[in-house]
């Protein structure tokens, strides 16, 4: 028998992904909303130059500060909860217990802001929808994950605290939808940012559903 026969008839070894290229991933999709709202704290809390683009933030400091600590802790813990050998650890329970909060306070910070704040005039109608809709979407997705976990249904939970990560990491996303748009169109007028914004969390969200579905594939087979 030849050695290429020999290599024909071994069985195939599937090549794994080093477990941590998920969770890296996604804080790195992170980095630009967490340094923009480091910046904005620090802005906030050194006494910045105040400008009619930022003017609600500090006539309300509270909500957009929560909401940037809150998104901030949500995204970096809650992306390591996507790593393997930290799922089997108690620590995965242990910052499950920060994550949720943070990701509450992110998303209701967030539809505070969206109905108190005057917001600017390229916010359109259609982005004041979204924002609420996928804020709501995303404390809800936290509770139903809470709910299922309290009854012991750790696949219901993963389901909706994956959903919930997704719409949190809209930020991340829409740096990339509004980037090829902005070098080659220059700046989008309402309808165009509208739309980029919506884009980030429909592509996140779908994402979400695919890594879902893989999962529930492979608990099937196992």
């Amino acid at each position: 028998m030849t050695s290429t026969t020999v290599a024909a008839t071994m069985p195939r070894t599937r090549r794994r992904r080093p477990e941590w290229l998920v969770p890296a991933g996604l804080i790195a999709l992170s980095l630009v909303p967490i340094a923009a709202g480091a910046f904005r704290v620090t802005d906030l809390t050194t006494g910045g130059t105040v400008t009619p683009e930022n003017a609600r933030f500090f006539a309300s400091p509270v909500p957009v500060i929560a909401h940037i600590v809150g998104s901030s802790v949500f995204l970096v813990l809650g992306a390591l909860q996507f790593a393997p050998s930290l799922r089997r650890r108690r620590w995965h329970r242990i910052a499950g217990r920060i994550v949720a909060p943070a990701g509450l306070v992110s998303a209701l910070s967030a539809l505070w802001m969206t109905l108190f704040y005057a917001m600017p005039s390229i916010n359109g109608p259609g982005l004041y929808v979204m924002r609420l809709v996928f804020g709501t979407a995303m404390a809800g997705a936290i509770v139903f994950a809470f709910v299922a976990i309290r009854r012991g249904d750790v696949t219901t939970h993963s389901a909706w605290m994956t959903r919930a990560y997704a719409i949190g990491l809209g930020a991340g996303t829409q740096v990339f939808t509004f980037l090829p748009w902005t070098l080659y169109f220059g700046q989008p007028g309402q309808v165009m940012h509208t739309v980029l914004m919506g884009a980030g969390w429909v592509i996140n969200l779908a994402v979400a559903e695919l890594v879902i579905r893989r999962r529930a594939n492979r608990a099937h087979l196992s």
